[in-house]
């Protein structure tokens, strides 16, 4: 190809032959995550919708895949292809939506899109999805969803109600008003845990309409229905913010690490020159007296432990008065 030749490529198909080569050099082998579209945009220097078409022509062509809480990875090579596990050439793929010659494709139901829709957001993030990548994600037309579901608002909804499902209610539970509270209020965190997207969904003010959601917080509190109903839906609604405000902070430390190639720690670990010249003011006594403790872990998980145990000391005084 000559030089003006390739430049003339669209940038989406520049990224796709880098991605593919690097597939074929085994620089990225099966399993590996791929850039993702921050990653590319970054690297390729293109917009988030190009980064975002490059991914779903790779998809297309079978060479990636995403998985649910990890983000796209590298396919796993096909069987029969030759010493190389994949086909000649990454055009004569099949799309992975579409089933063998002389198949029939599968049914196009609500619930094949709430799945593929959920597994785009488990590994990108809520922003990725969109009615356009859940249909390349099926291998079908973006207007083909539309008889299934009526928009991305209510496929957002359907998507946290198959999450909040995920977690199994344990019957009967316990009985004392207190283990139960917690133990329905580290079920709301461990959801948020596999789906960081959800927080940024489940608003207090105008909550969507979600009834397995809506189900662990009746479970959890079983237990203390003899409270004025008013009591109650107060100490319910003050839980499930709880853990709810602590989680909205996880899609945005993981889209940062994303984007830093940085964890929290090391973030902290790089900043401790600067934060300890802050500190040698003399302004910020309680900051001062953490200067050098290397044992001191705190993270999402130790806030939420933390006040989790707060929170129901406070709330054992008020029950028990």
């Amino acid at each position: 190809m000559t030089r003006s030749a390739a430049s003339a490529e669209p940038p989406y198909v520049r990224i796709v032959n880098e991605i593919r080569r690097r597939i074929a050099a085994g620089e990225l082998a099966a399993g590996d995550r791929v850039p993702s579209t921050r990653g590319i945009t970054r690297e390729f220097g293109v917009a988030m919708a190009t980064a975002t078409k490059a991914l779903t022509a790779l998809r297309q062509q079978g060479l990636v895949q995403v998985l649910p809480g990890i983000g796209t990875v590298v396919a796993q090579p096909r069987t029969g292809t030759g010493s190389g596990g994949r086909t000649a050439g990454p055009a004569r793929q099949a799309r992975p939506a579409r089933p063998p010659l002389g198949e029939p494709a599968p049914e196009l139901t609500r619930e094949r899109i709430v799945l593929a829709a959920l597994g785009i957001a488990d590994g990108e993030g809520l922003s990725a999805v969109s009615m356009r990548r859940v249909a390349a994600e099926l291998g079908v037309a973006a207007m083909a969803l539309y008889r299934h579901v009526p928009g991305k608002d209510e496929l957002v909804v359907l998507m946290a109600d198959e999450a909040a499902g995920r977690g199994e209610l344990p019957e009967p539970g316990p009985s004392d008003w207190r283990e139960r509270l917690e133990q329905g209020t580290r079920l709301q965190w461990e959801m948020y845990r596999r789906h960081p997207w959800l927080a940024q969904v489940m608003s207090m003010t105008r909550p969507p309409l979600v009834p397995n959601a809506m189900a662990i917080v009746e479970w959890s509190m079983r237990t203390l229905d003899h409270l004025d109903p008013t009591d109650m839906i107060h100490v319910a609604v003050t839980m499930v913010n709880y853990a709810r405000g602590t989680a909205v902070n996880l899609e945005a430390e993981a889209e940062a690490e994303h984007s830093t190639g940085i964890t929290s720690t090391q973030y902290l670990d790089a900043n401790e020159e600067a934060l300890s010249a802050i500190v040698a003011s003399g302004r910020f006594p309680m900051y001062s007296s953490l200067a050098g403790r290397h044992d001191l872990e705190i993270d999402l998980d130790t806030i939420f432990e933390f006040g989790l145990r707060r929170m129901l000391d406070g709330i054992e005084v008020f029950v028990t008065r």
